[in-house]
């Protein structure tokens, strides 16, 4: 397919920090390289990095589906003693299993009329 035609996206996928280093591994792993920019704001509460990554249409599922999986919401197990919101942790009542929700990503994708490297 001539050069010119084929079509670019630019994807800007804002992630919890936590996921930063497993993302961008995966990522890099698959031939796909990120700029990585520090952010904070609103969308997911806590320290988030925003990865710029630059791909052919073709591959833009592949990008998609790697953010998910490092990167989306997912549930996972820890353990919490109830009595902390009672002010403190009271020694007498157990740790229980707690399942919470972590991750998340919020993905935007922009057309580009050319990506240039050099």
């Amino acid at each position: 397919m001539d050069k010119e035609k084929t079509k670019k996206k630019l994807v800007l996928a804002v992630i919890q920090g936590d996921d930063y280093a497993d993302t961008v591994d995966d990522l890099n792993r698959n031939g796909f390289f990120a700029t990585i920019l520090s952010s904070t704001g609103g969308f997911l509460k806590k320290r988030s990095m925003t990865l710029m990554i630059g791909v052919e249409e073709a591959q833009l599922q592949a990008v998609l589906d790697i953010l998910k999986q490092c990167a989306g919401r997912r549930q996972q197990m820890t353990y919490s003693n109830l009595s902390m919101s009672a002010g403190g942790p009271t020694p007498s009542i157990p740790m229980m299993p707690v399942q919470v929700s972590v991750g998340g990503v919020a993905v935007f994708i922009l057309d580009l009329d050319d990506i240039q490297k050099y």
